[in-house]
């Protein structure tokens, strides 16, 4: 049985920390895949980001093309309406039955489980895999497998703001990824 990682997000931008952290759980694990899975509407957050679904799949594109075992799934931007981990996870193991699948999810998100649509049957359906972050501490009673990865203090919501006030994001995202957003003049305010 294939054993695949889901890395769930908006992707607005995709930065360097996604890919740290896609690699990291990919060794660890020694999984087969990770597989990005941008969102349409996440329900724990308001859309704010900017981009369009188009040029959030573009730049993910960008980001991970260079790892061969890195891969998009477009799953959620193909529903209308909140992206619910229940409801894709069962549609996923319904696609794809061969495959164990474990989703990452940051140690915020760790502490905000018990909250999550339909959580207890979701833990049946899906392995949780937690990768620390500043400032939070992955503490649930829910069973989640623990990843460290080096921290780097990057979000999406970093990067956005350094762009609307002129600053540089260089390092921050793939090199490909920041002509992107420049070319596509991204994020401006």
């Amino acid at each position: 049985m294939n054993k695949i990682g889901i890395l769930g997000g908006t992707f607005d931008p995709p930065h360097n920390g996604h890919l740290l952290i896609a690699n990291e759980v990919l060794e660890a694990l020694e999984l087969d895949e990770i597989w990005f899975l941008p969102n349409q509407e996440p329900p724990h957050k308001s859309k704010s980001g900017g981009a369009s679904n188009i040029d959030r799949i573009k730049m993910l594109e960008l980001a991970t093309c260079g790892h061969p075992k890195f891969r998009i799934e477009k799953l959620e931007l193909e529903r209308s309406g909140p992206s619910y981990t229940y409801e894709t996870m069962k549609l996923m193991n319904e696609m794809f039955p061969e495959i164990d699948f474990y989703f990452i999810i940051g140690a915020d998100m760790v502490e905000y489980l018990s909250k999550w649509y339909k959580i207890d049957q979701l833990i049946n359906i899906v392995k949780f895999v937690g990768v620390n972050r500043p400032d939070y501490e992955e503490i649930t009673e829910f069973p989640i497998i623990n990843v460290t990865v080096p921290e780097m203090g990057v979000s999406s919501k970093l990067i956005r703001d350094r762009l609307k006030e002129n600053k540089t994001i260089r390092y921050l995202v793939p090199e490909s990824v920041q002509e992107y957003i420049e070319e596509k003049k991204l994020y401006e305010s």
